[in-house]
This record gives structure tokens, C-alpha cells and sequence, in this order.
């Protein structure tokens, strides 16, 4: 499951509809270009946070340093304090005795990333490093000519009081031992490099510029000789939970295998129903958005030959026909050899980018559903922004396939108007017809000449969108538009008597049926001749006979949607698609019932039962959904009255927690779906909620830079606030619990790693050197040492969205910003690692 991983319900009006197909792609270049300008914004106001609070820390240290330095002086005569040279000349000194040991005036602080959690043994920086210039260390060096009882006591006196919050000075007994890391630069903004401290204690990364210090365990003595290999383990993609009804037409298709060909994501799916099974085709880059299928040419063979696409035979604009004549090779080259041939499906794709942020072109793909080898990729360079509807010629058995780029300006004899389906006559394949926005043009095509003619309305009002259209048993074409009616279109012999020896015969409407309430967004032509119709408003099913007579009418219930597609199944089963991402098998008589469901918008949360064969989901559609894993069904859902965002459930599997977007968060009974209990913390959304290994705690991380922490009693039903841990200075985004449930560690919009002792009040760990050894139940922080290498060379911070290790500690998974799935060794703390991936 990645992040992904996923599209951004509600019955929809025509417009709504279409208005992905009608924004223009400069509202595309604004909005990218704002999302760029909100992230700057965030870095920008936490390093001002960040900077004020160290401000303030270092005013708050200074003379308490410097007391507590003069009270060692005196206590011990013969140690001096002094500044390392390679600070330079900027410096200004006093004197500690009557001796002169030089101290600086100044400038002697902590630098919370380098400083406050250095190891024994590691400098102390004075400052932030900025692009142009190295870090800078500063030295505390004793000079101790005996081992007297008296001075031994002071410098752990000394030890003690300086290791409060700024601890410059350590719990070492041997100060000479000191090593100093080395200068480092940050190198270009976006980029990530990391670099090994030579003495074996800690390691950097740069992520936009801002250093990460990562202090490497105890029991690995000998980094440089870590090594990061393949994992065992292997993904292979096993369920789809979902189907894309929403915003896309022309996405179900029955095979004769007993098969259903639906798409979602950049996935596209063939669903054995009674198998109870699925398959995938996994070859496409980005969102597919529409899926045809052709039948097999001749006996029903196909002989090994490489794989051939005819270039296009005509053009005009935007509108592709071109000859298929598939041979079949697989991809790759692969010799498929002699054997049973499948449907052939073309599937078309949006524009995307690819990890380096370069554009990836829209293409479609020829592929056989029997072996799912793609036979050809076409259109590469030809579409602007995806591919807007196909469709193969059905009269010669998919000789040919037609294609509209799903561009803003459909150039058709002067005309952009958005196309929003394409089909080709049954009968004869040198005709087709595409409707859309107020149109419908009937296509004829010959050698390189292609021809329109648009139908005419007359004295019937003009719909603002014709959203789709079938041809019926007698050759008439039936469209259904955004006024609720189905328009019967004729073709019309030239009236020469009139217009003269010019006149051509044209298309002109000759009935009208009142049949939806709103817009219909379907018509299914039966076996029997009869037609079916799906509204969207008034989510009805209608069946009407071939005379567009009513028979019969069916209404699917509410919680499913409107009906976005109908395909006949074996008998008199059918299937529909509806806008709420549902697939309903049933029959007008038996009534309807789900056999795939998803959610409707964005998928955030996401939570794994911790016993059984169960997940749970939220998102921004405002459902909390329940998953059987084994069964591959949705046991439950649950609608809230706000946005989910994430979710985890208690040790027990009784109860799950649920964060939403306006600082509140639910406790559910997995059983019943109570609400329990449940708190508000803020008023800024809520990122992650954890429950401690025992089950004793809550922790739940905030956009406001807290971490709230629960008691939890009374059989998982009662929280009472335990602390707050207060010290990111941007909001959380990930956290996990140590094994003993003392001991948490978080990461923040900027980067920062910190850990928390929870148990001894939710004190921060200044001293971030002494959790290197400490073992965490869980591991989701993207940032870290065990898990740093998963980080892309360049990577600008964003790429990595979530990732989790397994449960026998031996491979994380991560999502990424692209689609994709990555399974790394446990741990991954070299750069530049070997990975095994899957996209989706």
C-alpha cells in the first residue's frame, strides 16, 4: 500500500464532472507553484522558530556557564579553559584567575543538533552553519598535571551540574579524549549527502540544506564495513482494494473468462468473480483514466513475431486512427511463441513526473489480457496531457483503434470543445462518433481523409454536455445527455430539392425521452436489443425496451452513489459502477449488492489490527473503513462528521484511535463502532496517534509541534492527559514508541529527530547521543540512522511519505512520492542502497 497511494462524494453535476477537463494548465502551473511556495514558507517560519529558541537558550546559559566555570577554576587551579584557534580572530577573552586561563566573553552556547546531544567526546558548536561557512567547534580542554582525589571530585561535580540543558560538558572522565568533528558543508539546497565522522560516533545527512545527525549503535563498531544487500524478501502485489468511478468513464469491462477489467490508480485490474481472485497489469507509469478491449483476430492464435503498430493513417488535431496489427512479442522482446490468444486491451494514461521532477508523457498500452504481456506502447510524444477516451473498431474485430488526447484545446475544424467519449460504428469502421461539451459529431474516415458532421438539435434544446451514447439494434444512435434525456439521432438524405446539388445528408435528432432526473452518465445495450440507463441525481436504473418504452426501474441506495457505468454479466446479471467507488452485482429484479468498495477521496490513515487479518483506513472522504485482509472485503464502515487523517489500534485490538484534521481524535470499539471516548488538542490537525507497547499511553503528534500524552484505563475507555512534550519547532509527522514504552522519538516538518523520556514527565533528551542503543517497538520515523539510506540521492525532503519496519526486524518498507512501494534490508544506514520496488 503506498502513498499511495492514491486520487484526489457526492452525486456530481455535469460541470463538476468536467471540470478537470476544462481547467486550464495554467491553474495547474499556479497550484504547483503555490504548494512549492507553502513548503518554503513552512522551512522558513521553523528555522525563525528554531533560531529564537536557541536565542533564548543560549541567554538563559551563559551566566549560569559562566559561574559554574569560575567555580571550577578556583576549585581546580591548574585546569584551563581555552578556544580552539581554528575559530579565528573574532573572539574576545577574559580571565578566569589571577593566571590569565583565557575564556571567551561570548558566543560559548549549545548547538541543540551538534552540541546538546554530542556524545563523550564530541566539540561543542557555537552557532548554525549557514551555506557559506563550515561548522565551527569549540573545545573544552583540561590540562591536569596529577590525579589528585580532590580534583577527580570537582570535575564530576562539574559534569553533573553542566550536563543540565546545554550539557557542554560531559560525564567523561578523560576530557583529553575529545575528537572534534569534521567541517562539514551542506552542500546544494535539495540535495542529501551523508557524511561518516571519522571517529566511528555519528553520521550526517543534509536534507535542503539543513544538517542531520545521526549517532550510529553501540554494536556496530566498524561502519565503513556495513553493508547493505538485496532483501530476501520480495514484494508482489496480492489485492486492489477499490475501484475509480468518481471522476472517470469507460472503466468496466467483462471478459469471457469470467473477468472484470476495471482500473484505479495506475493499476489496472481483472477480477475473477467467482474465483473470488485478481490479476494485474502493472506496466503503466501514472493514473490510468480509460480501458478498451478488442476482440482476437482469426482462429484465436497468435504466432511469435515481433509486435507491429501501423503509423497513424489519419490525423486531424488532437483525434488519432492508426492499424493494429499485433504479431505478438511481449515486452521486452520475449517470444510469446504459439498459444491462445486473449482480448487485446489498450489502456491509456495521464501526464505524470518522474522522480526528478521531469515530465513523463501519457502513452497508451496494447496488452493481452490472457498473459498480460504489452504488446505496444503507442502515442509516446503524441498526447499533451493524458489520453481522454479510446476505442477499438468493433466491424473487424479491432483493426483499428481511436484515441483523443485529453488536451485543452481539441482542434477540430475550429472547434475545442472537451470530448468526453469515442466509438466507432459496429457496422462500419470508417465511421465513429465522439460527444462532449454540447456536441456530437459523427466521424467518416477513408485513406488520409477524415470528414465531420455535427448533429443537429433543431428545435430540441441544446444540453450542455452529451456524456455518452450507444448505437441500438436497428443502427440509431441513442445518447444520454446532462438534461436528464435520451435523444434518438437519424441520418437524414440530403434535401437537394432545398439546399441545391451541395446538400449533404445530415444527422438530426428524431426523438426525445424524458428519462433521468439530472444527468444520465450511461447507457448499456442488452442482448435482447433493450437498453438500460443510469442516472446520476436520481441514482436509478432504468430498463427500457428497444422503443424506449419503460419496463422497469430499480434505485440504488445512497450510501453506494450515482450510477456511473452498467455492463451486462452472464444471464440477466448485472454490473454497475457507481461514483462512490463501488462495483454492485445483482439484477433489476434481486436488487443489488457490493463486491468491491473504496473510498471516494484522498487515503491518509492507515492501521494494521495487531493480531488478526485486519486494517483500517480514514481519509478525506470521511470514512473509517474496516478491511478483511483474508476475505479481501470491507467488514464495516463508518462515516464521521470530520476528516481521519490517521489511526492505530491498542495492543488489545478492542479499540482503534482515530486523529482528525480539527485537533480532535476518537477512540472506536472495533466491534460495535462506538465511540468510546475521545479528546481535542489544539485546533491544527492532527498527524499521527500512537499507543505505547503495554497499551498504558496515547501518544498523539500535532500540526501545533506537540506531542499530547493519554493514560489510558477502565478497559481502554477512559484517557486522561499525562504531559505534553514541547520542544519541535515544526509540526510532527511521525513518532514510535520504545520497547519498554518509556521512551518516544519523533520527527518534524524540518527535519529534527528528538526523543522524549515520557515516564520521567515528557522531558526532552538533550542528549540524543545516549538513545543510539535503544530499541523501539516500532520504526515509521523516516528519519534516523537505521533508516537513512532509503533517502534518493537529491532528495528535497518530501520524497519519502511513510514507511514501516517488519515485524521480525529484518526489512522496512517505504512510500514514496512516486508511486512506488520499495523494500529495504533492516537496517538501511548506508547510502546509494539495493532495493527491490513495485509501483501502483
Amino acid at each position: 500500500m503506498a502513498r499511495g497511494a492514491m486520487d484526489r462524494c457526492s452525486n456530481h453535476s455535469p460541470a463538476d464532472e468536467t471540470i478537470s477537463a476544462l481547467r486550464p494548465d495554467r491553474l495547474a502551473s499556479l497550484e504547483l507553484r503555490l504548494q512549492s511556495q507553502e513548503e518554503e514558507l513552512t522551512l522558513v517560519k521553523s528555522a525563525l522558530a528554531d533560531a529564537l529558541r536557541r536565542l533564548s537558550l543560549y541567554d538563559q546559559q551563559i551566566p549560569l556557564l559562566t559561574q559554574q566555570l569560575l567555580a571550577v577554576n578556583d576549585a581546580v587551579p591548574d585546569t584551563r579553559l581555552f578556544l580552539d584557534p581554528s575559530l579565528g580572530h573574532g573572539a574576545s577573552w577574559i580571565p578566569l584567575t589571577a593566571s590569565s586561563s583565557p575564556v571567551p566573553a561570548s558566543g560559548v552556547g549549545c548547538h541543540e543538533e551538534l552540541g546538546a546531544g554530542s556524545p563523550p567526546g564530541a566539540p561543542i558548536s557555537t552557532g548554525t552553519q549557514t551555506d557559506e561557512s563550515a561548522l565551527l567547534d569549540v573545545n573544552l580542554r583540561r590540562n591536569s598535571s596529577s590525579d589528585k582525589p580532590d580534583k577527580a571530585k570537582a570535575r564530576q561535580r562539574l559534569s553533573k551540574k553542566a550536563a543540565s540543558s546545554a550539557n557542554l560538558l560531559t560525564r567523561s572522565s578523560s576530557l583529553e579524549n575529545r575528537m572534534k568533528d569534521p567541517n562539514l558543508s551542506p552542500g546544494p539546497l535539495g540535495s542529501r549527502r551523508g557524511t561518516y565522522n571519522l571517529e566511528g560516533l555519528s553520521i550526517k545527512m543534509f536534507l535542503r540544506g539543513r544538517p542531520i545527525t545521526m549517532y550510529i549503535p553501540s554494536g556496530i563498531s566498524h561502519y565503513e564495513e556495513l553493508r547493505a544487500e538485496l532483501p530476501a524478501e520480495h514484494l508482489q502485489l496480492d489485492w486492489v482494494y477499490g475501484y475509480r468511478g468518481r471522476d472517470s468513464r469507460s472503466n468496466l469491462y467483462v471478459l469471457a473468462s469470467g473477468e472484470l477489467v476495471y482500473f484505479i490508480a495506475c493499476v489496472v485490474v481483472l477480477y475473477h468473480i467467482q474465483h473470488r481472485s485478481q490479476r494485474h497489469y502493472l506496466r503503466h507509469t501514472d493514473c490510468v483514466r480509460w480501458a478498451w478491449g478488442a476482440l482476437t483476430e482469426g482462429d484465436g492464435e497468435y504466432i511469435g513475431a515481433q509486435s507491429s503498430w501501423e503509423a497513424p493513417t489519419t490525423t486531424e488535431g488532437e483525434y488519432t486512427v492508426a492499424r493494429t496489427e499485433v504479431e505478438g512479442k511481449g515486452t521486452g522482446g520475449t517470444d510469446c511463441g504459439k498459444g491462445t490468444w486473449g482480448v487485446r486491451v489498450a489502456t491509456g494514461q495521464t501526464a505524470g513526473v518522474d522522480k526528478d521532477g521531469k515530465p513523463l508523457q501519457p502513452f497508451v498500452h496494447i496488452w493481452d489480457s490472457s498473459t498480460l504481456l504489452t504488446l505496444q506502447q503507442i502515442g509516446l510524444g503524441s498526447f499533451e496531457r493524458g489520453v481522454g477516451s479510446l476505442a477499438f473498431s468493433t466491424a473487424d474485430q479491432g483493426a483499428y483503434l481511436c484515441v483523443v488526447d485529453d488536451s485543452n484545446e481539441h482542434m477540430l475544424s475550429s472547434t475545442n470543445e472537451s470530448v468526453f467519449t469515442v466509438e466507432f460504428n459496429p457496422q462500419d469502421s470508417s465511421n465513429f462518433i465522439t460527444s462532449g461539451k454540447s456536441h456530437v459529431y459523427f466521424w467518416t474516415w477513408s485513406g488520409s481523409t477524415l470528414s465531420k458532421k455535427q448533429g443537429i438539435f433543431g428545435k430540441y434544446k441544446k444540453p450542455k454536455f452529451i456524456q455518452c451514447f450507444l448505437f441500438d439494434a436497428n443502427g440509431d444512435v441513442l445518447t444520454g445527455d446532462s438534461e436528464g434525456n435520451i435523444l434518438t439521432w437519424v441520418r437524414t438524405a440530403a434535401d437537394i430539392r432545398t439546399l441545391g446539388k451541395g446538400a449533404k445528408e445530415t444527422y438530426q435528432i428524431g426523438r426525445q425521452s424524458r428519462a433521468h432526473e439530472g444527468s444520465i452518465f450511461s447507457l448499456c445495450l442488452r442482448r435482447d436489443g433493450s437498453v438500460l440507463s443510469g442516472g446520476g441525481k436520481d441514482r436509478r436504473l432504468v430498463h427500457w425496451s428497444p422503443s424506449l418504452t419503460l419496463l422497469q426501474e430499480v434505485e440504488i441506495p445512497d450510501q453506494f452513489g450515482a450510477v456511473r457505468t452498467i455492463v451486462e454479466g452472464p444471464g440477466a446479471e448485472l454490473l454497475v459502477g457507481t461514483t462512490r467507488n463501488a462495483l454492485l452485482r445483482g439484477s433489476l429484479a434481486a436488487g443489488f449488492t457490493p463486491i468491491i468498495q473504496g473510498h471516494t477521496d484522498e487515503l491518509w490513515g492507515l492501521a494494521t489490527h495487531p493480531s488478526r487479518s485486519l486494517f483500517l483506513t480514514c481519509g478525506h472522504d470521511r470514512q473509517v473503513c474496516m478491511w478483511d485482509s483474508g476475505e479481501h472485503t470491507a467488514a464495516w464502515s463508518l462515516t464521521l462528521e470530520e476528516t481521519g487523517l490517521c489511526a492505530d489500534f491498542h495492543p488489545s485490538g478492542r479499540v482503534v484511535a482515530v486523529g482528525l484534521n480539527t485537533g480532535r481524535w476518537l477512540v472506536l470499539d472495533t466491534e460495535t463502532r462506538q465511540v468510546l471516548s475521545g479528546g481535542s488538542d489544539g485546533n491544527e490537525q492532527l498527524s499521527v496517534v500512537r499507543y505505547s507497547p503495554d497499551g498504558e499511553f496515547l501518544a498523539i503528534g500535532s500540526h501545533d509541534n506537540f506531542i499530547y500524552i493519554y493514560s489510558v484505563g477502565e478497559g481502554e475507555r477512559k484517557y486522561s492527559r499525562f504531559g505534553r512534550c514541547t520542544g519541535h519547532s515544526s509540526f510532527i509527522t511521525h513518532l514510535d514508541w520504545s520497547k519498554d514504552s518509556k521512551f518516544i522519538m519523533s520527527n518534524s516538518g524540518d527535519y529534527e529527530i528528538l526523543y522524549w523520556d515520557v515516564a520521567g514527565g515528557c522531558k526532552l533528551l538533550r542528549n540524543r547521543f545516549e538513545s543510539r542503543d535503544r530499541e523501539w517497538a516500532s520504526y515509521t520515523c523516516v528519519l534516523g540512522f537505521h533508516v537513512f539510506g532509503v533517502w534518493p540521492d537529491g532528495s528535497d525532503g518530501t520524497d519519502i511519505n511513510s514507511l514501516c519496519r517488519s515485524h521480525n526486524e529484518r526489512v522496512v518498507a517505504v512510500a514514496d512520492d512516486f508511486c512506488k512501494v520499495h523494500l529495504f534490508q533492516y537496517p538501511c544506514a548506508r547510502a546509494k542502497v539495493r532495493l527491490a520496488g513495485m509501483g501502483g
